[in-house]
C-alpha cells in the first residue's frame, strides 16, 4: 500500500470518527504510521484534504457502480442493485461507510454520489412506465432512494441487520413505493448482485 493510500485510509477513518474539521496533521500522521512531514510532502493541501476525499469518493464509488451494472438494463434492477452495492461496501469497508452515512447529507460531492447513478435511471424507468410516481415527484424520489440507503447502511453498521438483509429489505420497499408489484420487487430485490467494479 503507498503512503498517499495509507494516509487517504487514516484520513477516512478520523473523519468518520472525530468530524470533518477536526483532525490535525499530528493526529493524521500518527493514524497513518507515519511522519508528520511525510504527511505535507504527501498531502498538497492538508486543509483541503476532506473535500478531496469526499470528491474522490464520490467519482470512484459512482464509476464503479456504473461500471458494474453495464449490461443492465431493466431500470428497476438497476436500482435494485446500486443500492445494495452500496449498502455491502458499507459493510465490507466499514469506514468508506461511517464516512458516507455522516456526511452525505452536508457534503455536496457525497450527496451527489448517493443522487447522482440513479437519476437517468429513475427518469428512464417513469418514462417507460416501469415506475408509477408522477414526474415532478422526481426530486423527492431521489432524496427517498438516498436517504433508504443511507438509513440501511447505518443499520448493517450498528449491526440490526446484514448487509445482504438491509439491502435486499431497502430495494424491495424502494421498489414498491415507486410502483413496481410486491412480488416483482422482492424477485428483483434478491438476485444475484453483480461484483462492484474495480
Amino acid at each position: 500500500m503507498s503512503i498517499k493510500t495509507r494516509i487517504r485510509d487514516a484520513a477516512i477513518c478520523l473523519f468518520a470518527r472525530k468530524g470533518g474539521d477536526r483532525v490535525t496533521v499530528s493526529e493524521l500522521a500518527d493514524e497513518a504510521g507515519v511522519a508528520r512531514g511525510t504527511v505535507y510532502n504527501t498531502i498538497p493541501d492538508p486543509g483541503a484534504l476532506f473535500e478531496d476525499i469526499a470528491g474522490d469518493l464520490a467519482r470512484e464509488m459512482q464509476d464503479r457502480v456504473v461500471a458494474s451494472m453495464a449490461d443492465l438494463t431493466d431500470p428497476a434492477l438497476r436500482l435494485a442493485c446500486g443500492v445494495r452495492l452500496f449498502i455491502r461496501r458499507a459493510h465490507e469497508e466499514p469506514h468508506w461507510g461511517r464516512f458516507l452515512v455522516r456526511f452525505s447529507f452536508t457534503n455536496r460531492a457525497l450527496h451527489g454520489l448517493l443522487t447522482g447513478s440513479s437519476t437517468a435511471d429513475i427518469l428512464k424507468g417513469i418514462e417507460q412506465g416501469r415506475y408509477v410516481v408522477p414526474q415532478e415527484h422526481f426530486t423527492s424520489v431521489v432524496a427517498m432512494i438516498g436517504g433508504t440507503t443511507l438509513a440501511a447502511m447505518l443499520l448493517v453498521q450498528e449491526g440490526h441487520k446484514t448487509w445482504r438483509e438491509a439491502g435486499s429489505e431497502a430495494a424491495e420497499l424502494l421498489l414498491a413505493a415507486l410502483g413496481v408489484d410486491r412480488e416483482e420487487a422482492r424477485a428483483i430485490a434478491t438476485r444475484k448482485l453483480p461484483p462492484l467494479s474495480d
